[in-house]
């Protein structure tokens, strides 16, 4: 990773467990100054290291499920990608090796939201195929 040292991979595994941690424990636990700690993730925003900070939630009543996504060679995984990210209930989209081009991570408040997605996943130009597993359980 360019521009980036043992502290700022330190800095990221605080935030990964808990992007809410504040500055000025970070700083405690590097033993550094809470405005260093501030600058240096200013710069890992600035240079694309941190995308986003947001939250891992699990609802009782939801369903999550992992859709792999084959793509036809005639349209761009990345646009084929781009299409699907911007689906109701997708959660995440990886682009991936292997047998299938794409994985995507759906969430909806039951099994006919979950198809809802799938279907509409399969209607994107480019789509070729699909395979869906849902999710039992989440480890941390």
């Amino acid at each position: 990773m360019a521009d980036v040292d043992e502290n700022d991979q330190k800095i990221l595994e605080i935030l990964k467990k808990n992007a809410r941690t504040p500055y000025t424990l970070i700083a405690k636990d590097l033993k550094v100054s809470e405005a260093a700690i501030r600058k240096r993730i200013e710069k890992l925003i600035r240079i694309g290291i941190i995308k986003r900070f947001t939250i891992d939630y699990e609802l009782a009543n939801e369903v999550k499920a992992i859709v792999m996504v084959k793509s036809s060679p005639q349209i761009p995984t990345p646009e084929i990608s781009k299409k699907i990210a911007k689906t109701q209930g997708v959660e995440v989209v990886y682009e991936t090796t292997g047998d299938y081009d794409i994985i995507v991570v759906v969430r909806g408040t039951n099994i006919s939201a979950i198809n809802r997605t799938i279907d509409e996943i399969r209607s994107i130009q480019g789509v070729m195929g699909t395979n869906s597993t849902i999710i039992l359980r989440t480890w941390f």
